[in-house]
């Protein structure tokens, strides 16, 4: 990996999107939703405080997770569409 988030920021392959419903019914490409769920790939060293403090992180590598919709930024790396966020713009850690 040639990507390493700064601070309190992570690094997350985002889930595949469902593409058929329950019921069978195929979706097409363009009323797809993006999934809010994904796996972190890449954590930062950890939120830094006013007074210079680090407190490290509560998500780490190979956590699966939930995401706010809109909270983050698309990257490419390595030909890979990934996304990067905050700590704080993860809603939960789903337990495997």
């Amino acid at each position: 990996m040639k990507f390493r988030p700064l601070h309190d920021r992570v690094l997350i392959r985002r889930a595949e999107a469902e593409t058929k419903t329950a019921g069978g019914i195929i979706i097409p490409g363009t009323a797809e939703e993006q999934p809010t769920e994904g796996v972190i790939i890449a954590v930062g060293n950890g939120y830094v405080n006013d007074n210079g403090d680090v407190r490290a992180l509560d998500v780490k590598e190979g956590d699966k997770v939930i995401f706010k919709k809109w909270g983050s930024d698309e990257i490419t790396v390595d030909g890979e569409e990934l996304l990067v966020m905050k700590e704080s713009d993860i809603i939960g850690v789903i337990a495997a």
